[in-house]
């Protein structure tokens, strides 16, 4: 089965052809770990997450690389302004190295919440300074660097595509502004740094000797460095979010093909962002982002998360509320209920591989990812007539996938005995035909945040999500 994706750079769909038979590498782009990851950002991580657990269910050994910016992230994407490292740093009342391991534990936190599987090479940028600094001098001997009073600059007048994957649109609108801030020393617009000078008279927290002076690395340089490092000159496939086209990417194959004067990427993948109905997308800088953090401390599992992501294609913008997020959790539960119903009904699971469900499966999974469409096949397979051991088995294996912890019991949610002394109160009022009692014992489990359904085998409650 031909497995097909979007390329970014030739904006098509195209069938995924690797370097080596058999072998993917690839390389996203990590967290800059000055402050915690958003719900977007984690958006981002399950779809890398999705790719790579296709790949192995396709067949593929992957190797995938993925760095932790700690150092060199500025504040504006026209290498002005400061390091959001001494930003956060400054913030946290900490050392921009504390700030660097607490955000990077926490992210990681996050992320395996989300049932994302560990990078096979994990980088972070303070441990790659002299490939870095290799990397500028391969620049400067080719004639494609020039010094300014902050830095040493790469010029892309240099290169004639320079641009290709933004588009010609999208290089004008940054040259007239729209993403960097004009530099008078800088001989075009869009040049950027690969290597930032100390200020002088500053004392950085992070700063290294170089042949230029006492300094630190530019942003798109260090993931340059480490992805040849880790992968080689080419790689299969190169991921990250979709404000990273423009600016980001743009630059990581500027300064990569001309040191080596091959492609550095057959395949860009950027899945869009998560947004917040009418406040757009979902930012630090604005302030009140939400985080895994926030979605268990409102009673969700984070999975619910996960299952949420899956309700559109990574291509498409997603809009978050808390009203979907309520029907992910239900039917995340539900699903796990079936499982689980299925397990006591058939222990011993049988995948059948040739079933139209499997092939179905397959296909949405090799058409460019839609999980949609994957989950509702998934679906179509527990409602169907299918043996309770083939359902089960092809759930699993879905799950492989999916990796919505399929098999893990539904939740059972536990009341504080006050609670629970009301809710045996009101059966008792119900069962001796009190309903007056019943209905006041009804509105004050209500108010306390517990909804109570009567059924034909008896009384059921659940906890309303604030």
């Amino acid at each position: 089965m031909d497995f097909q994706l979007y390329n970014t750079l030739t904006r098509q769909k195209e069938i995924f052809k690797p370097i080596k038979e058999g072998e993917a590498g690839i390389y996203t782009c990590g967290p800059t770990v000055y402050h915690y990851a958003h719900i977007g950002n984690i958006r981002t991580y399950i779809f890398e997450d999705v790719l790579v657990r296709t790949l192995k269910f396709f067949g593929f050994r992957v190797k995938r690389v993925m760095n932790i910016t700690d150092v060199g992230h500025l504040t504006s994407d026209g290498d002005t302004g400061e390091d959001k490292m001494e930003v956060g740093a400054r913030r946290e009342g900490k050392s921009a190295w504390d700030v660097a391991k607490f955000f990077t534990e926490a992210f990681f936190r996050d992320y395996k919440a989300a049932n994302c599987l560990m990078p096979d090479v994990l980088c972070p940028a303070t441990d790659y300074i002299k490939e870095m600094i290799d990397l500028v001098l391969v620049l400067e001997r080719k004639g494609f660097t020039y010094r300014i009073g902050d830095g040493i600059y790469f010029d892309t007048a240099k290169l004639p595509d320079y641009g290709k994957l933004a588009g010609k649109s999208h290089i004008e609108g940054i040259q007239e502004g729209a993403r960097v801030e004009v530099n008078a020393e800088k001989r075009n617009p869009v040049d950027f740094s690969v290597w930032k000078f100390s200020a002088p008279g500053e004392q950085r927290q992070m700063e290294w000797d170089s042949p230029w002076g006492k300094g630190f690395p530019g942003w798109h340089l260090e993931c340059s460095a480490m992805a040849m490092k880790h992968l080689g000159e080419t790689m299969d496939m190169h991921c990250g979010a979709e404000d990273a086209v423009a600016v980001h990417h743009t630059n990581e194959i500027a300064q990569s093909e001309a040191a080596t004067g091959k492609p550095f990427v057959h395949y860009w993948l950027h899945p869009r962002f998560l947004i917040m109905g009418e406040t757009g997308k979902m930012s630090k800088s604005a302030g009140g982002f939400l985080t895994v953090q926030t979605l268990v401390e409102k009673g969700y599992d984070p999975l619910a998360y996960r299952y949420f992501c899956f309700s559109a294609h990574y291509r498409k913008q997603l809009e978050f509320s808390w009203e979907s997020m309520d029907t992910s959790a239900k039917t995340l539960e539900a699903l796990r209920g079936m499982v689980a119903k299925l397990k006591e009904e058939a222990p011993s699971p049988s995948l059948n591989k040739a079933s139209d469900f499997y092939k179905q499966f397959s296909e949405a999974l090799a058409d460019d990812f839609n999980m949609p469409q994957a989950v509702a096949v998934l679906w179509g397979a527990l409602r169907s007539s299918l043996p309770a051991a083939e359902k089960l088995g092809f759930a699993l294996e879905a799950d492989k996938v999916l990796a919505l912890d399929l098999d893990r019991a539904p939740a059972v949610e536990a009341l504080p005995p006050e609670l629970m002394a009301l809710v045996k109160e009101r059966e008792a009022a119900r069962k001796a035909k009190d309903f007056k009692r019943s209905d006041e014992l009804r509105k004050a489990l209500s108010d306390k945040g517990v909804l109570i359904e009567d059924t034909s085998k008896g009384t059921k409650w659940k906890l309303a999500r604030g």
